[in-house]
């Protein structure tokens, strides 16, 4: 197999194209990270926090060059990238201070001398295989939390991001000892081989493969988390603030192309909030500016493959398209913001995940119902709720089945520093970010000191 890398919004620019190196190398790569991995984890919490200050600093410096790299791979709009491009860096340098912080605790005993600890200590080597849309926040907010708790890293990147991981490498390999940190690029043989040999694996991508990498970790009884999307939804109620609600959910529907797994892909409106929420919703979505990546202005870019437009614009086929619908008849691969209503419960656009700038409307009659529309999909991911009335916001919150619930907030938008994660089919395993981040790439111990000769 060759793994190929082209411009999203110019498909003869060709960023990569390289040999998959295989399961044996994949494997392989396991193997000398572990026996780094004794090292690292030996070397004391100075030397691991230096080391991954030392990777936002190099972050840092080359952030023009970084971004630039994001836009052209992956077709992110340039503010986006600028963006995603800060926040990795700065994940490091909030991951940089975990090496000092406490490991375990110590308890006395239940009866006589002695002393209990706890303790938490790293696995060994953490496989993170990880997916092209934020293709430095993601390889970042894993690795990170792994390597300061002493594990070794091996990355294997989407082949649509497969740049931008060579290039993140170039600068983890120059703050870290050798193996410590390794990019394999490939698809489904490396990744499957990652799994199969490495301590830890953290997953995100799509629900099918994740489904795949949980069953395969499950088998060997090693640590897995797998974040696998959502199909959030954005409730409306009558008191909103109209005008900022479309604000937010058309942010939500087409920024990145509506390519995040935090995407807003089905808007309930309650009650009377439904006629000026389709038309002020509807003006939003229309006055998005699609185009170039490059441009600073540009919030919809590409889509990432031909194959995500043709898919993208099969979704909204039959349905009362109340913006967007279109797909331009220009070089790269754009599809205009879409709203459409009318879509009945079987419908695609509220099965499964169509990962482009559209979105169903659907009325609903009250609050309650609302909220049962919302848990009617299988996934959990983020909600957003808009209302003016705090109790409402609260008494709707305790129903949700989500992982994440925002108040007149947009549905994207992730702060590293807090767990992140959903529930039902979006997310498998313990919660990514924050400090959860750090108790997933440990296990804990327990000892018991007793005296001699007690």
């Amino acid at each position: 197999m060759t793994v190929i890398s082209r411009n999203p919004a110019d498909p003869a620019d060709v960023l990569v194209e390289l040999p998959a190196p295989g399961a044996f190398a994949a494997a392989d790569a396991v193997e000398r990270a572990r026996a780094a991995q004794t090292g690292w984890a030996a070397g004391g919490a100075a030397a691991r926090s230096a080391a991954l200050s030392a990777v936002a600093a190099g972050i840092e410096a080359a952030s023009a060059e970084l971004a630039a790299l994001v836009v052209r791979e992956v077709g992110k709009p340039l503010a986006e990238a600028r963006a995603e491009v800060a926040r990795t860096a700065a994940i490091w340098r909030y991951y940089a201070q975990a090496p000092y912080e406490a490991t375990g605790a110590v308890h006395d005993t239940a009866a006589g001398p002695g002393l209990l600890l706890t303790r938490r200590r790293p696995h060994g080597v953490a496989a993170l295989v990880t997916p092209w849309n934020f293709p430095f926040a993601i390889p970042g907010w894993k690795a990170a939390p792994a390597l300061a708790a002493g594990n070794a890293v091996v990355l294997k990147p989407a082949p649509e991001a497969t740049a931008c991981a060579l290039r993140l490498a170039e600068i983890v390999e120059k703050a870290l000892p050798e193996d410590v940190f390794t990019v394999v690029p490939g698809a489904a043989t490396e990744g499957g081989a990652l799994v199969s040999a490495a301590d830890v694996v953290s997953f995100t991508g799509s629900s099918a493969v994740g489904r795949t990498v949980v069953r395969s970790a499950a088998a060997r009884g090693i640590p897995v988390q797998a974040e696998m999307g959502g199909l959030n939804a954005a409730l409306v109620l009558p008191d909103a603030d109209i005008a900022q609600a479309a604000a937010h959910i058309a942010a939500s529907v087409a920024g990145y192309a509506g390519q995040k797994c935090t995407a807003t892909s089905r808007v309930v409106a309650v009650g009377a909030a439904l006629d000026p929420l389709r038309e002020a919703l509807a003006e939003a979505l229309r006055a998005v500016p699609v185009g170039d990546p490059a441009e600073a202005a540009t919030v919809c870019g590409p889509l990432i493959t031909e194959a995500a437009r043709e898919d993208t614009a099969a979704a909204w086929q039959g349905l009362s398209v109340l913006a967007g619908g279109t797909v331009p008849d220009a070089p790269g691969w754009y599809a205009a913001p879409t709203l459409v209503e009318k879509a009945g419960p079987g419908h695609r656009l509220l099965r499964e995940e169509v990962f482009g700038p559209v979105a169903a409307l659907l009325p609903a009659r009250d609050l309650d119902h609302a909220v049962r529309i919302t848990n009617a999909a299988r996934y959990g991911l983020v909600t957003s709720v808009h209302t003016a009335d705090l109790g409402a916001a609260l008494h709707g919150l305790d129903r949700l089945d989500t992982g994440m619930i925002r108040i007149n907030a947009p549905t994207t938008g992730v702060d590293f520093h807090l767990p992140f994660g959903g529930a039902k089919a979006s997310s498998h395993g313990p919660r990514e970010q924050g400090r959860a981040a750090l108790d997933f790439y440990t296990s804990s111990r327990t000892y018991t000191l007793a005296p001699a000769g007690a």
